[in-house]
Order: C-alpha cells, then sequence, then structure tokens
C-alpha cells in the first residue's frame, strides 16, 4: 500500500513548482518516479535531480556501467521500482540480460566484458563492506581513474538515497508490472 498521494503542478508551493517545472524542462522531460515523493522536500528534490541527471547522461562511465551500478544497488536495496526502470536501460546498454537476471535473483553473474566485471566487484565491496581492498581500489583506478571511482561510489549513495525515499513511501510498480523482489 502507497504511503503518498501525487502532488498535482496546481497544488504545489511556488518552491516545488519551480523545482518541478526544472525537472521537466530538463533531460528528463517529464516529472515522476522518485521525484514524487522528494518534492516534498524541494531543495533536496532540486539537489538531487541535478546529481542524477549528471550521474545518468554527464558521467565518465558508460551507460553500461552506471547502470549495471544503478542495478547492483536496487538489488541491495530490494526497490523495485528502481530495478523496474533501470533493469532494461542496462540490458539496452550492453550489460548481458543473464547477468541482469543473475544480480536480481541473488546470484553471481558472469561478464564477457572486464569492465562490467569490475565495476560488479566494486560495487559489491562498497555495499558488503562499506570500503574497498586495496586491490580493487588500485584496479579501479587503472581503469576509471580517480573521476570514475567517486562516481561510482557516487552513484550507489546517489540510488541509495533514491531508493530509500521509493521504499519508505511504498512506490509501486505500474499495473501489470512483475515485482522483482517479492517480499
Amino acid at each position: 500500500m502507497t504511503r503518498y498521494r501525487e502532488i498535482s503542478p496546481v497544488e504545489m508551493t511556488p518552491a516545488q513548482k519551480e523545482v518541478h517545472d526544472e525537472i521537466v524542462a530538463g533531460r528528463r522531460g517529464r516529472f515522476g518516479g522518485p521525484f514524487e515523493i522528494l518534492i516534498r522536500a524541494p531543495e533536496v528534490c532540486r539537489h538531487l535531480q541535478r546529481l542524477g541527471e549528471y550521474l545518468r547522461w554527464g558521467s565518465s562511465l558508460s551507460p553500461a556501467l552506471s547502470e549495471l551500478a544503478i542495478c547492483l544497488t536496487a538489488r541491495h536495496l530490494r526497490v523495485n521500482l528502481e530495478w523496474h526502470a533501470h533493469a532494461p536501460l542496462a540490458v539496452e546498454a550492453g550489460v548481458p540480460a543473464a547477468a541482469i537476471e543473475a544480480i536480481r535473483t541473488g546470484a553471481t553473474p558472469s561478464f564477457t566484458a572486464n569492465d562490467q566485471a569490475l565495476v560488479h566487484r566494486v560495487v559489491t565491496e562498497f555495499i558488503d563492506t562499506k570500503r574497498l581492498s586495496d586491490a580493487t581500489f588500485a584496479d579501479a583506478i587503472s581503469r576509471f581513474g580517480e573521476q570514475g571511482v567517486v562516481e561510482l561510489g557516487t552513484i550507489v549513495g546517489y540510488y541509495t538515497a533514491i531508493g530509500n525515499a521509493l521504499n519508505a513511501f511504498q512506490v509501486p510498480l505500474p499495473p501489470g508490472a512483475p515485482q522483482p523482489f517479492p517480499e
């Protein structure tokens, strides 16, 4: 059962409406998903939206690597809506569908692309240990550079914030969509 109701633009405060309009005018082109929740704190919404826009469309990481990191975070937090939105984007960007399904079910994925295997290792270590081993850090720096390592950690943090909002307010999947992480 959802714990919120959507706020229409005519009901929004001036601050909410300003952020709403900024989101619609930006790369996203629409207002929805986690922003239906985040708009309740307009400045949080504004800053997270800008960060998310950068992480999705401006990062030094390829879409496949970013989407893989997003899916790993969504799986860790069991965020159904985030998984629903990003798993197809990961496959479309070049992450093997079998790897995405393995992540969804908690199995060990197999990758043919070394970059994807390394992102899996980095994000899994961040999530599981809250740290990176010296070996993983060195491999990640060598492959992605300092900027890429910062961006990977930030993707995990950003999508954790988004996932926490979606889970706290029990944002449902679209009607008829399969639930990726049944209770």
